[in-house]
């Protein structure tokens, strides 16, 4: 199967989330992927259907809708209309999300959150292949009939080795962030199948989400990264998983050795090898999130749109 080259929507607005949709099936990316994070935006999910309506082949994924605030149902329900809308264009991505955000926006009890994502991915699983569900584990009761259920690529975030073996076992996919390649080869990809085999399943792909900026000034890179990736070794699952990669300095703070690992750029040329690269070494797709010059907004997304798509060109 040939790899997969996507890239992160990184919007202000439902109109701006939808007009670069258009960029990129226009670039010829054949993905467009976004996160859906706390309370503080527009929900892509509803979104997605004005993207879908005025887009003809891209596919558009989620990285990832967090588990805690919608019932699995919903979630299954949302993946339906949209499947309708727009058949084999869906990709569903789930997950945990993050702890302290869980805890603070939504006043979620965290705790056994691969337990929960087991049971959210069994729901929304039975829903969408087998039309009905009859369930009720540790977090979930689910008990619903969907009309003439539409199949949904299913995947799943994954970030220490545990949640990795758990995507190799139930989903079409697991969905990485803030991994350094080195930590995606070696642990990351061994792990998912490790999942697979004990479930007697195929070995399904990596998606590795990685940053990417196309941009000759390291220095100006890692500044950037520094700023925008945000301080997650202030949480714990992501300090355990940095210190598992070999960077345990990231507790105070991203050290150039580990921003390197984990950021692409360069030149175009140099982006473009790099991401190619990882595929070799075994991720199945890249999930390429550009940095973004807040004096440059458009040409950051433009320059890294052009590199994507000749990325994809390239490994596909």
């Amino acid at each position: 199967m040939s790899a997969t080259v996507g890239v992160a929507i990184q919007a202000l607005s439902a109109p701006d989330f939808v007009t670069q949709v258009r960029q990129a099936e226009m670039s010829g990316i054949p993905v467009a992927w976004t996160t859906i994070g706390g309370a503080s935006g527009a929900d892509p999910l509803t979104v997605f259907a004005a993207a879908f309506a005025t887009t003809e082949r891209i596919r558009i994924g989620t990285a990832i809708v967090p588990t805690w605030p919608r019932h699995p149902v919903i979630i299954a329900q949302q993946a339906q209309a949209l499947a309708q809308l727009a058949p084999g264009r869906l990709r569903l991505g789930i997950g945990p999300s993050h702890e302290p955000g869980m805890t603070r926006n939504f006043g979620v009890r965290w705790h056994t959150p691969l337990t929960e994502l087991r049971e959210y991915l069994t729901v929304i699983r039975a829903l969408t292949t087998e039309g009905t569900v009859d369930f009720e584990g540790r977090h979930v009761t689910a008990r619903a009939t969907l009309r003439d259920p539409q199949p949904v690529e299913l995947l799943a975030s994954a970030l220490r080795p545990r949640s990795f073996e758990v995507c190799g076992e139930l989903t079409d996919g697991a969905i990485s962030w803030m991994c350094p390649a080195s930590y995606l080869i070696r642990e990351a990809l061994p792990a998912i199948a490790r999942g697979a085999a004990r479930a007697g399943r195929e070995t399904p792909p990596l998606i590795a989400h990685v940053p990417i900026m196309v941009s000759e000034d390291r220095g100006a890179v890692r500044a950037l990264a520094r700023r925008q990736l945000g301080n997650y070794a202030s949480v714990p699952f992501y300090l355990a998983m940095f210190h598992a990669a070999g960077f345990p300095e990231a507790a105070d703070g991203y050290s150039d050795a580990m921003l390197d690992d984990l950021v692409v750029s360069g030149t175009e040329q140099q982006v473009v090898a790099r991401l190619s690269q990882m595929v070799e070494a075994g991720c199945g797709e890249i999930l390429a999130h550009p940095l973004l010059d807040p004096a440059d907004r458009a040409g950051s997304i433009e320059s890294a749109f052009h590199a994507v798509a000749v990325a994809h060109q390239q490994v596909g």
